[in-house]
């Protein structure tokens, strides 16, 4: 199973528009650090089932692998005096603003489930193009 929080496993374009996301932010006085960038389908498969078939809450509507898997998205939480802060608005405004100034897709903007953490550059292209070979134009 494969959860990767490296930066390097990004694809090249992605993860140069990740390390600017950190420093835009970072100038907004809001540190962030990369929770989730690469996972394979076998992880994929275990997060779809949190709060369906094993305990906790639903985290994704997503079953099959998505951008993640390709190298196109990664999860990011907001660090307050070295802890984790998941439930600050404000943080995640910024957070937000930084990443979209970026031309990234929030999932903070997402009506289904709100996925405030996840940040993707597809160029529009959803998780079946994706599967099915498609690629945005600067791959």
């Amino acid at each position: 199973m494969v959860n990767s929080r490296k930066i390097e496993d990004l694809h090249p374009v992605v993860r140069e528009i990740c390390r600017k996301h950190i420093e835009a932010c970072r100038k907004r006085g809001v540190e962030i650090i990369v929770t989730s960038t690469l996972r394979d389908s076998e992880y994929q498969e275990y997060l779809y089932s949190q709060g369906r078939s094993r305990p906790g809450n639903i985290v994704t509507n997503m079953r099959l692998i998505g951008p993640h898997g390709f190298g196109l998205a990664y999860d990011v939480v907001p660090i307050v005096k070295r802890k984790a802060v998941w439930n600050n608005d404000w943080l995640w405004k910024i957070i937000g603003e930084e990443g979209k100034k970026l031309g990234l897709t929030w999932g903070g903007d997402w009506k289904s489930i709100v996925d405030k953490p996840h940040f993707e550059y597809t160029e529009g292209l959803k998780a079946a193009d994706l599967r099915a070979g498609k690629r945005p134009s600067w791959w």
